[in-house]
């Protein structure tokens, strides 16, 4: 199995939520909903405060629970990745992948009945290119590869820096990446 990740330089992150257009206009995702999108969260104490902006989208997670609780096997894998994928034609709606994901990634339901979802541009990973957010990152902080590659700059980064993933207490193994 291809495990493929994404590295989020949150210092470098300033907020602008480019990445958020670039999935909405890559992805045609229907007007007031998103398949990612910008937290900012200020820590500490006045005067003494730190501010991080982090850009969040579905993990891609290696045992999603999203995955094993969907009833009609609309929400699966792509190929043999861990990228988590939802067939609209299968999905009736039932938000039982909405109530199972602990990051809360699964907020969009189509008014055609089905729910969405970021797929990390799987269509654009299918010809070699970053996803979209990624390519429309302005401050470059946003980066993409495969996992099991020790020579890719996911990989490099994650080796260097010291990362952490959201609720990694939960077990479903996320694959999007936050350097601290």
């Amino acid at each position: 199995m291809t495990t493929y990740a994404m590295v989020i330089d949150t210092r470098g992150c300033i907020g602008c939520g480019d990445c958020v257009v670039a999935c909405k206009n890559e992805n045609k995702v229907p007007v007031g909903l998103n398949r990612d999108w910008v937290v900012e969260a200020t820590r500490g104490e006045y005067p003494n405060l730190e501010t991080e902006f982090r850009s969040e989208r579905c993990n891609h997670c290696g045992h999603a629970t999203c995955v094993t609780s969907c009833p009609t096997g609309a929400s699966h894998y792509w190929k043999d990745t861990n990228i988590v994928l939802v067939a609209e034609a299968k999905c009736t709606g039932c938000k039982a992948c909405i109530a199972a994901c602990p990051y809360d990634a699964r907020l969009i339901m189509h008014p055609q009945g089905y729910v969405d979802k970021c797929t990390f541009c799987h269509h654009r990973v299918d010809q070699g290119l970053d996803p979209a957010c990624v390519s429309g990152c302005p401050t470059h902080c946003m980066h993409f590869g495969v996992l099991d590659d020790r020579d890719s700059g996911v990989s490099r980064l994650l080796r260097e820096r010291r990362a952490k993933t959201l609720l990694p207490e939960t077990g479903n193994q996320p694959h999007v990446y936050y350097l601290l």
